[in-house]
């Protein structure tokens, strides 16, 4: 059984580049690239209009006149939620591969990637994948991991002492005032002590408030 050939569209506003980009899909088997656009703008109208079939992958680049392609992932995840978007530039610039991934692109190539490796990459996206580069793979685990810290140095978890977070900890598993002093080795007084203090570095005002924060926000 013949399956059906993978829809690809692009975004390109290089003329040249899109034709030829647009020829090599369209000639391969199993590939189908009919639609074909210059800028974010002119793809959208026609996606909202219902010009535009839903195509399985789309090929956006980045650096377009007008709106970005960074900035104009975001308006087609939301356009068309069922489509792959796989960026395609000749810039690693970092900041936006990272902007174009957190606002629903799935992948990143660039345009000097041989032709066998975009086409298996636009295969990978269609399958679940998420085709880049191994350069950029790392470079955006990096910015992910650097994020993460930044954001675990802001948390309210992170102004708490050893003791205050032993003792929400225990607050959380639902022990009283003085099983979370036994547990600890401190007196209830210190433990009443520990709480006044978690209330305000949490900005809470209840024992249920810091318990139901601590759970939201992973803070234990």
């Amino acid at each position: 059984m013949n399956r059906a050939p993978l829809r690809v569209a692009i975004v390109e506003d290089d003329r040249t580049l899109r034709e030829g980009m647009a020829a090599l899909i369209d000639e391969t088997p199993g590939f189908r690239c009919r639609q074909t656009y210059g800028s974010v703008e002119a793809a959208l109208s026609a996606a909202r209009s219902g010009q535009l079939e839903t195509p399985d992958v789309l090929l956006l680049d980045i650096g377009l006149p007008g709106m970005s392609g960074s900035n104009g992932a975001a308006l087609f995840h939301q356009t068309l939620p069922a489509t792959a978007i796989v960026m395609f530039t000749v810039y690693e610039d970092h900041d936006r591969i990272f902007e174009s991934l957190c606002n629903g692109a799935c992948g990143y190539l660039l345009k000097r990637t041989p032709p066998a490796r975009i086409l298996e990459a636009i295969r990978e996206a269609h399958e679940g994948g998420s085709p880049m580069s191994p350069d950029i793979a790392r470079r955006v685990v990096d910015r992910f991991r650097r994020d993460a810290a930044a954001n675990r140095r802001e948390s309210p978890a992170a102004n708490l002492t050893t003791g205050e977070h032993k003792v929400l900890s225990l607050l959380v598993d639902g022990h009283s005032y003085q099983e979370c002093g036994d547990a600890v080795g401190i007196s209830v007084n210190t433990v009443r002590n520990h709480i006044r203090s978690i209330y305000d570095k949490l900005q809470v005002h209840s024992k249920s408030a810091a318990v139901a924060k601590a759970l939201r926000d992973h803070l234990i």
